[in-house]
């Protein structure tokens, strides 16, 4: 399907070597150096796969890009999901257990829509390369605030103090979670001391930061503070080839009420997974 980061990067050579070979994408005038950039292969004790708990349906239109479990008033237990593209983004709440979506409001059409996470008393959704960020009501959607920051926007996370955020680089930038105003970064890289680029949506859980690696199905846990890659993830092989035929990539990670259990889901996928890592 089509994917309009893989379009505006169409240049890019992606290699695979192991389970992160990959080469980044980040921003900039930096883009034309990344087909030369590949990840190395990750150390084989760190390696996980996924367990399916559960399975339910999943919007086959909606471009995920974010995607995080809340509490709404009016309909209970809920996931709040950000969906991209140009003239079709929208951020949405959706009951994980049918699909169903309860309720949405659409971005402008000059939007695409990106990464979404919930603080204590907002939504922040950011978009790809418009530079800005909806500050939104938890319950009706509306926007309260609109702020601008510099650089793309992929994923975001909140881990209770401040939010994290990903940009498509190796770097992960911390902002305040009011203000959005930057308070620091980090860079990822894995135990060998070698750069993780493409990190893409996040989600922020007891102290890891969770990430989708873009354009591959791999899922890696972050430590925050050394940004030092503490565990990947395959998640290959989660759609039958009839699903994944209509599908595009991996892309939506939420961790779900159970301890060490998380939603994951990805971009026109019809289907959405609750799962644990082992």
């Amino acid at each position: 399907m089509f994917d309009e980061k893989r379009a505006a990067r169409h240049g890019l050579a992606l290699t695979a070597a192991g389970l992160l070979a990959l080469a980044g994408c980040s921003t900039g005038d930096a883009a034309a150096e990344e087909s030369d950039r590949v990840i190395p292969e990750p150390d084989g004790n760190l390696n996980a796969t996924v367990e399916v708990v559960e399975t339910y349906d999943h919007d086959p239109g909606s471009f995920t890009q974010g995607l995080e479990l809340g509490e709404h008033p009016e309909f209970g237990t809920v996931l709040y999901e950000s969906a991209g593209l140009y003239g079709e983004s929208d951020i949405r709440i959706i009951d994980p257990e049918t699909g169903e979506v309860l309720a949405s409001q659409d971005l402008p059409a000059e939007d695409f829509a990106e990464g979404l996470t919930l603080t204590d008393d907002a939504i922040w959704q950011i978009t790809w390369q418009e530079h800005r960020a909806y500050k939104r009501d938890l319950v009706t959607l509306d926007i309260i605030e609109t702020v601008e920051y510099e650089g793309e926007g992929w994923g975001i996370c909140y881990d209770g103090e401040r939010l994290v955020m990903s940009d498509g680089s190796a770097t992960l930038t911390f902002r305040d979670p009011v203000t959005f105003e930057e308070t620091g970064t980090v860079d990822v890289e894995n135990e060998g001391g070698e750069p993780v680029f493409s990190i893409n949506e996040l989600e922020c859980s007891n102290g890891t930061v969770w990430a989708n690696i873009w354009q591959t199905d791999q899922i890696i846990g972050i430590d925050p503070e050394s940004g030092v890659v503490e565990a990947q993830v395959d998640a290959s092989g989660l759609l039958t080839d009839e699903e994944a035929a209509g599908a595009d990539v991996l892309n939506g990670i939420a961790k779900a009420e159970e301890d060490h259990t998380f939603y994951i889901t990805g971009k026109q996928w019809p289907k959405l997974f609750l799962v644990r890592f082992v």
